[in-house]
């Protein structure tokens, strides 16, 4: 099966279905996305979209970027949470050229990891008590996404390795993220040469810093969120089945 789902004006949509996960367990494909904003839907993206049947969003952004640039299109059915996991906005146009993605990057995560607690918590129980396809997504899907879904991953048994590589696929997006960056700001390049990247130096060194402070992802999820042994099973009961295809 394919990993991306190619739309127009959304460039970062993806299956995080196939990743073989601990006990002889593997990720189930079209259970759930991520992307980045679901606003730009629209036309045959929209159409496209209805026909993975999604029932749930999350949209991972500030109530203030969705107020400027929209969210997903209402419909039948279809349920939205907007669960902002982010507290300490920051500008990456706006960084210098010499920041250098990793180690910078990594430290916001660390900051959302810690701040975003309640959200965070939230959104995993959303996606483990869904019994319908769902998506997150946040305005590039790249950091707030890929935070959560490093998250799940790892909570699914998903090796470290692939939760890096999952995590570095939005390179394959930059340019379409750089261009709509672009579109709204005049036809301007950004400034920071980082802009839209997503190295997998940005995910290792993130998993580290958690591992340091709380020895896994697991330790994470159950000291700082609260995450008990139930969610967990629920959350890979919905999504992870037998390598062979059945559940």
């Amino acid at each position: 099966m394919t990993r991306h789902i190619r739309f127009s004006r959304v460039h970062n949509f993806r299956d995080l279905g196939g990743y073989a996960a601990d006990a002889g367990l593997t990720v189930r494909w079209g259970r759930l996305y991520r992307s980045d904003s679901l606003a730009k839907l629209q036309g045959a993206d929209w159409d496209r979209f209805l026909a993975l049947g999604v029932r749930t969003v999350i949209d991972l952004r500030y109530p203030w970027e969705i107020a400027a640039r929209g969210r997903i299109p209402e419909s039948d059915g279809l349920g939205y949470h907007n669960l902002s996991i982010e507290h300490r906005p920051y500008d990456q146009e706006a960084l210098g050229a010499d920041v250098e993605p990793g180690r910078y990057l990594a430290d916001r995560f660390g900051e959302v990891a810690h701040d975003g607690t309640a959200e965070i918590r939230r959104a995993l129980e959303v996606v483990a008590e869904g019994d319908a396809p769902a998506v997150f997504h946040c305005a590039s899907g790249k950091d707030r996404t890929g935070l959560l879904a490093a998250l799940i991953l790892s909570l699914l048994g998903v090796s470290e390795e692939d939760v890096v590589a999952d995590f570095a696929l939005t390179e394959l997006a930059t340019a379409g993220l750089v261009a709509d960056w672009s579109a709204r700001n005049e036809g301007r390049a950004p400034r920071w040469p980082g802009y839209g990247r997503a190295p997998g130096e940005v995910m290792r060194l993130f998993l580290a810093d958690l591992t340091a402070s709380y020895g896994s992802v697991r330790g994470y999820t159950a000291d700082r969120l609260g995450v008990d042994d139930e969610l967990v099973t629920l959350l890979r009961k919905q999504l992870l089945e037998d390598r062979d295809g059945t559940l």
